[in-house]
């Protein structure tokens, strides 16, 4: 049986995923957002991943299924150990930091496969410049959204843990306490 704080961070991601399947601007989407809360806010490394990852494919399931998909994957990969570095050290300048790094790695690593793979721009450095400049709008909405969002899982489970002492984290023993220092 899951703990309520499990049921709460599982309904959140599985909710921000739902929100993919609503007509949106192209890339201002949840998913960015719901890795690196994964990452951040379940203690379980398989959580972390699992979670995000099955809300990232029943939407992709969905909505069909793309060519490049291992590079968004691998981005969303990273996101969630960037979310897991962030889980000891979270406030409101690192979770945005962290927010606008996810977009970063997702606009290098995604773009970077839809050049590799596809057929649409040369396999040059003039090529692999077009590909990046073709999805700068895109690479707008993503911060938008990732940021959106990110506010929305963070800053909505920050304020359901001060007012549900159940959904809080266990405390970690403070360093010393068992050796008795």
């Amino acid at each position: 049986m899951l703990k309520p704080r499990h049921e709460v961070l599982i309904g959140m991601i599985l909710a921000a995923a739902f929100s993919r399947l609503i007509p949106h601007p192209p890339d201002l989407t949840s998913i960015g957002a719901l890795a690196l809360f994964g990452g951040a806010r379940f203690t379980d490394r398989r959580a972390a991943f699992l979670v995000p990852f099955a809300a990232l494919l029943l939407s992709d399931l969905c909505l069909g299924l793309y060519p490049h998909m291992g590079w968004v994957y691998g981005s969303f990969a990273l996101t969630v150990c960037l979310g897991r570095w962030l889980q000891p050290r979270r406030g409101a300048w690192r979770i945005a930091g962290a927010t606008l790094l996810s977009s970063i790695l997702f606009f290098v690593i995604a773009d970077f496969g839809v050049w590799l793979d596809g057929s649409l721009y040369t396999k040059d450095l003039a090529g692999l410049a077009a590909c990046y400049v073709a999805a700068l709008p895109f690479f707008g909405n993503m911060l938008l959204g990732d940021g959106l969002y990110a506010l929305l899982l963070f800053g909505g489970f920050a304020m359901l843990e001060r007012r549900y002492e159940v959904l809080r984290e266990p405390a970690l023993p403070a360093a010393g306490a068992a050796t008795g220092l």
